[in-house]
């Protein structure tokens, strides 16, 4: 029982520090910023761009973003130690 209470903790600690994580990405001047668990935090468009080329880029954007994120949380829970399974 102790040892799954180090394990609940243990993922707190992770969560909290994935959270303080800020993560941008950018593609044709459309940006978008996500922290450590996958929540859009902010997004700001060009308005150069017509509607279309816009969207193009907020999905090519959040597609890279997401890989950035995915690989910060793996650098991140390999430093933290993971959940010592």
């Amino acid at each position: 029982m102790f040892e799954q209470l180090k394990q609940i903790k243990k993922l707190q600690e992770i969560q909290n520090a994935l959270k303080q994580e800020k993560i941008e990405g950018e593609k044709n001047g459309v940006k978008i910023f996500m922290n450590g668990k996958l929540e859009v935090e902010d997004v700001a468009l060009n308005p150069d761009l017509s509607i279309t080329d816009q969207e193009r880029a907020v999905k090519d954007c959040f597609n890279d973003t997401m890989k950035k994120v995915q690989m910060t949380v793996a650098k991140k829970m390999q430093s933290m130690g993971g959940f010592g399974m």
